[in-house]
């Protein structure tokens, strides 16, 4: 026996499938404007913060202290988007202050292999945070106050990072200028005692 068959809805199968996907729509644009599509939030990636300064960006910036009031080394990548040199300039607490210049297109990474991102004074204690000033020149003038982390070697990957204690080991300048002069005053006394002693007495 032939079944006799139809391709076509009845109006009430119709209204009823506009309003289950009218819903179905609903929920998913609503879903949208309540929780923000994780692509729109800007965050750094690792323990350190950003800041755009101009031309300059600062990414993944942080400090590495052994301790409150010790020297500490800011680390980080910062990159320059304009077409000339920047000079940066980074000052801390009590007057600690460091710079360096960034060339366009090139990073530039503050790390344990360059000692011009060492700043002699750091106030905060590892795990709190530290207000350092960013200032950019080259390209325009621009500053502004950045709030960064501080952290300590407890963790292996800062440990390199730790800047060397002043005063534990003497400059190879200072080294050197005075060494020789306390060989050659040793030296000197030494001579003169042989001469005296090898003198004819009365001459």
């Amino acid at each position: 026996m032939k079944l006799a068959t139809s391709t076509r809805w009845s109006l009430p199968r119709r209204l009823g499938a506009v309003t289950v996907i009218g819903a179905s729509l609903l929920g998913v644009s609503a879903c949208g404007y309540i929780a923000p599509q994780q692509t729109t939030v800007v965050y750094s990636a690792s323990d350190g913060v950003r800041l755009d300064l101009g031309s300059v960006e600062l990414r993944n910036i942080l400090v590495v202290s052994g301790g409150a009031d010790e020297a500490g080394r800011v680390i980080g990548a910062v990159f320059n988007t304009s077409k000339s040199n920047v000079t940066v300039t980074i000052n801390g607490s009590k007057g600690s202050q460091t710079q360096f210049v960034v060339k366009p297109g090139t990073p530039y990474y503050l790390n344990e292999k360059n000692d011009s991102s060492i700043l002699s004074t750091v106030t905060a204690a590892p795990g709190a945070m530290e207000t350092i000033k960013v200032s950019q020149t080259g390209s325009g003038e621009a500053s502004s106050d950045l709030s960064v982390p501080v952290l300590d070697g407890t963790l292996a990957e800062y440990k390199p990072y730790l800047p060397t204690k002043a005063g534990s080991s003497a400059s190879p300048s200072s080294t050197s200028s005075e060494s020789p002069s306390s060989t050659d005053m040793a030296s000197s006394t030494e001579t003169a005692t042989d001469t005296a002693s090898s003198s004819p007495s009365g001459h």
